[in-house]
């Protein structure tokens, strides 16, 4: 299985390539088209929301259209937000494949960084007895209602926001899987078996 991770040069991807490592072979791309031609397209969690639109530019309506037709996606944090219309984050349009805006947290602080409980709201590949830990390291949380289904969600100072959503062959994330212990990391190695070729 060839693993495709959009490298937008916004930070280091290193344990998370490593994460996925133990299913495929791992490339970086910053050509969206070799990103589309992977197995497994992998939006990366580091960054803003402007600068990573920005870096895919004319070529994010090919994204876009490769993920409506079925391009497996694992997209963490930032790019689970990027699969959107719009972020308050930025000016620029999200991916749009899914609608509906991205949101500031309505937490008093922000960013909020540390871990959260994550309890299911359906079954899942997250784990077996449906909580686990997550580390989060975000300002800005995605739509609870659209086209995907919430899978598991957070409460963050009293609001319950989307942990992992799922629409066909793509799997958003808020929290960070590669830095949430063995849970997370077997959440991504289920997900690849599950979509792989």
């Amino acid at each position: 299985m060839r693993i495709a991770i959009f490298d937008d040069g916004a930070g280091n991807v290193h344990s998370l390539a490593k994460v996925l490592a133990a299913r495929g072979e791992v490339v970086h791309e910053r050509e969206v088209a070799a990103l589309c031609d992977a197995d497994v397209a992998v939006l990366p969690g580091v960054g803003a929301f402007d600068t990573a639109m920005a870096r895919l530019g004319s070529d994010a309506a090919v994204l876009a259209a490769a993920l409506s037709y079925g391009l497996a996606c694992l997209a963490i944090c930032l790019g689970m937000q990027l699969l959107f219309d719009r972020s308050e984050e930025g000016e620029l349009d999200g991916l749009g494949v899914l609608p509906g805006g991205v949101q500031r947290l309505t937490s008093r602080r922000r960013p909020h960084i540390g871990w959260e409980m994550v309890t299911n709201a359906t079954e899942t590949t997250l784990s077996e007895s449906g909580l686990v830990w997550g580390y989060y390291a975000h300002s800005y949380v995605c739509p609870s209602k659209g086209l995907h289904r919430v899978t598991s969600t957070s409460r963050i100072e009293g609001q319950v926001i989307p942990a992992t959503i799922r629409s066909d062959r793509i799997l958003g994330v808020q929290f960070h899987p590669e830095k949430s212990s063995a849970p997370g990391t077997a959440m991504i190695r289920a997900f690849l078996d599950e979509v792989a070729p």
